[in-house]
């Protein structure tokens, strides 16, 4: 004979372990699904390997304007790169000279 208390503790038990479960079947989801879960691999790989190539566009980028800043300190200007810089950005120019405007990525 079932007594009450077996019923309502069984039924408590029953939701505990449907809880538990639901709780089970969520976290696999995550693990195939999610963010960071299976199907998301491929497109995470992918996007890494892009980033790496901006990466090293971005160092060369760094070392070409490292080397500008460095033709350009006080105590050894280099006076190609200064006469450059004058002309393009004061538009200075003596009257026998021609200007050629090339494009950036020489």
């Amino acid at each position: 004979m079932r007594t009450m208390r077996q019923d309502s503790s069984l039924a408590k038990e029953r939701l505990v372990q449907g809880l538990a479960l639901a709780v089970l079947l969520l976290m696999g989801l995550f693990v195939v699904a999610g963010p960071s879960g299976l199907i998301a691999w491929s497109e995470n790989q992918r996007m890494l390997e892009q980033r790496r190539v901006k990466l090293v566009e971005l160092m060369a980028e760094r070392d070409r304007l490292k080397n500008r800043v460095n033709l350009l300190a006080p105590n050894k200007v280099d006076p190609d790169l200064a006469g450059e810089l004058l002309r393009g950005n004061l538009n200075v120019a003596r009257p026998d000279e021609m200007v050629m405007l090339l494009p950036e990525g020489r």
